[in-house]
């Protein structure tokens, strides 16, 4: 934390006059004490934090840009936010994230041993998991360093991935995540970190559940003891695809390779990571394309349509809930002036429709 002396205060003044026509100063406002600067920008938008940033920060200040809140004299007009911080690069803990992992690949092992076929006890022969196992994680490894080679690449610091084990649920694993040390520099960058995970992922889960359908075979459902994964609208076309028929129907069901169950866990992680809400990949991407009002009405909206789906499936109260308290954590850019591109609102339009095509509204069936 800096303190902002008067002669500070003037260094900022003289710092940002090429950049914004300052109109009035004040200081010691809210978030961090920092100083308040507002008037008009005399350049674009992108390139006015450009410049701010790097002659801020040699000051030990980090600019933050927004649109004007009290409107200005005449309607509009900007402010420049010098809260008295530098932001950090990311603590890499390399063995922290070596070691989550190697028990993640433990604990995806053993849930994939437990779907060999005619098991009647728990399997212990941790190799007979590795064709589920080495699908899934590189699925979801795909993901994350999408998210974070994406981060580096525009110059957002952030950490590895953590994988996080889970040895008793059906996948063996609850995901990963990464930690960004500081928010993202403007929209566009929100946008493309957000969407190059799940896009990644992607990349990785169609060919493998292509490849794990066609080890499957379709047979007669039986009359109860079984689990039945939802249908997603990609998932039901890729099966209409390889076997010719909508499933389950007709009394008939695929019964997939564990490969396949791979591809379909990764689907289904990133219809749940495109939600459009809060800390989530898909909240990110709505935050980029509509701003912080039309992704707090998503976000209502969300919150909505989550309440109708839990009582399809009581799984998404607790969903409910995870949005509620993270919708309130959204991070805002540090320019959140600066608008999206015509090809990247393309993108963000394109990713609403991956998320319409892989989300399942019921994701798991216990059938007794």
């Amino acid at each position: 934390m800096t303190d902002l002396t008067g002669n500070k205060v003037a260094a900022l003044v003289a710092a940002a006059a090429d950049v914004l026509a300052v109109e009035d100063v004040t200081e010691g406002v809210a978030p961090g004490n920092a100083v308040r600067l507002r008037g008009r920008l005399r350049v674009p938008s992108d390139e006015a934090y450009d410049r701010l940033a790097a002659r801020f920060r040699p000051l030990g200040v980090t600019p933050l840009l927004r649109k004007r809140q009290d409107g200005g004299h005449s309607g509009g007009g900007e402010e420049v936010l010098a809260l008295p911080v530098t932001f950090a690069p990311a603590e890499q803990r390399v063995g922290l994230a070596l070691l989550l992992f190697g028990l993640t690949v433990l604990s995806a092992l053993f849930a994939g041993a437990q779907m060999v076929e005619g098991l009647t006890e728990t399997n212990w022969n941790l190799l007979d998991g590795w064709p589920f196992a080495a699908s899934l994680l590189a699925i979801l490894a795909a993901h994350e360093f999408g998210h974070y080679l994406m981060a580096r690449r525009l110059g957002s610091p952030t950490s590895l991935p953590y994988f996080i084990p889970m040895p008793l649920g059906p996948f063996g694993t609850l995901g990963a995540f990464i930690r960004m040390s500081a928010p993202p520099r403007n929209r566009r960058h929100l946008l493309m970190i957000g969407a190059a995970g799940p896009l990644a992922g992607l990349v990785l889960a169609v060919p493998i559940l292509w490849l794990g359908l066609s080890l499957s075979h379709v047979l007669p459902q039986p009359a109860s003891n079984y689990m039945l994964e939802g249908n997603s609208l990609l998932y039901a076309s890729l099966k209409l695809a390889m076997f010719g028929k909508w499933l389950p129907g007709g009394g008939e069901d695929v019964f997939i390779h564990a490969i396949a169950f791979a591809g379909w866990a990764g689907l289904l992680v990133t219809g749940l990571n495109l939600i459009p809400a809060g800390q989530l990949d898909g909240g990110h991407i709505v935050y980029a394309l509509l701003g912080p009002r039309g992704a707090r009405t998503v976000t209502w909206i969300v919150l909505a349509a989550l309440v109708g789906l839990s009582f399809l499936w009581t799984g998404w109260i607790l969903w409910l809930v995870l949005v509620f308290l993270f919708s309130r954590l959204q991070d805002m850019p540090l320019d959140d002036i600066t608008e999206l591109r015509r090809s990247q609102r393309l993108l963000a339009a394109a990713m609403v429709v991956v998320f319409l095509l892989v989300f399942t509204p019921i994701p798991l069936t216990l059938v007794r």
